[in-house]
């Protein structure tokens, strides 16, 4: 049965959209179809990791909110070679980055219960085993909209004070929309803290699984989201760390 697996951050910078573009390719690498769908739609920016400029995304997902058109035709093959030897497939519905597009959605809105159905259609219409939801931080319409039917709930947040405050507001949330499954990924975690004891204290804290505290990393701040970090360094650390999250999601 297709999964559908909302990525969230209740602030911005946690590293949301690096955290979602590298669980498609580790999901696509086991041989799966995957989708990711950019619905930060006042600032995308995904399709940079899966190696587009923003003057290379000819369609998105404000052609399906404004224009008319089907969501599955605005959908691209993203797929990296080393997934498709995997027989995996990674499609990328991203957000428009052009200003216009941009300002309209923050003049007029958009109808978020269309783009709920659209997720929906995206799932049959290309034939999917999971659809990922980088979603915009915080709380609106349509991030409620897009956890009301997901299946999984994946929370990233940072060892921080305003992120932890927040993580308790949306895991509250989440619990009242009787999300299924509601998991949560600490990430940039300084090398002081032990990360078995951070992984307990915010366990604790929310009552929710903690399925990796990754560290901080400069090596993956260089490559400065040129690329997926778990398929140019797939013996790092963290790319192990990121095949284990797949796999519990999974």
């Amino acid at each position: 049965m297709p999964q559908i697996i909302s990525i969230h951050s209740f602030r911005g910078g946690t590293g949301k959209s690096n955290t979602a573009a590298n669980l498609a390719a580790m999901l696509a690498k086991q041989g799966n179809r995957v989708c990711v769908i950019d619905t930060d739609i006042q600032s995308p920016g995904i399709h940079i990791l899966f190696g587009l400029g923003g003057e290379e995304v000819q369609s998105s997902l404000n052609d399906f909110l404004w224009h008319g058109r089907a969501i599955e035709e605005v959908a691209l093959d993203v797929t990296p070679d080393d997934v498709r030897a995997n027989s995996g497939t990674i499609f990328l519905v991203p957000s428009s980055i052009k200003p216009g597009e941009i300002t309209r959605v923050l003049r007029e809105g958009y109808d978020a219960r269309q783009l709920t159905e659209g997720l929906r259609r995206l799932l049959t219409g290309l034939r999917l085993d999971y659809l990922l939801i980088d979603t915009h931080p915080g709380l609106n319409e349509e991030t409620l909209l897009s956890l009301v039917i997901s299946n999984t709930l994946l929370i990233v947040m940072r060892p921080d004070q305003q992120d932890y405050e927040g993580t308790g507001i949306t895991v509250r949330v989440a619990q009242e929309l009787k999300v299924p499954r509601i998991l949560l990924l600490v990430n940039k975690a300084p090398s002081s803290l032990e990360p078995t004891a951070l992984a307990q204290q915010v366990e604790k804290a929310y009552g929710c699984p903690v399925v990796a505290v990754l560290p901080h990393s400069d090596e993956m701040m260089e490559l400065g989201s040129r690329g997926l970090f778990s398929l140019t360094q797939p013996s790092h650390p963290i790319a192990e760390q990121y095949r284990g999250i797949a796999a519990q999601l999974a």
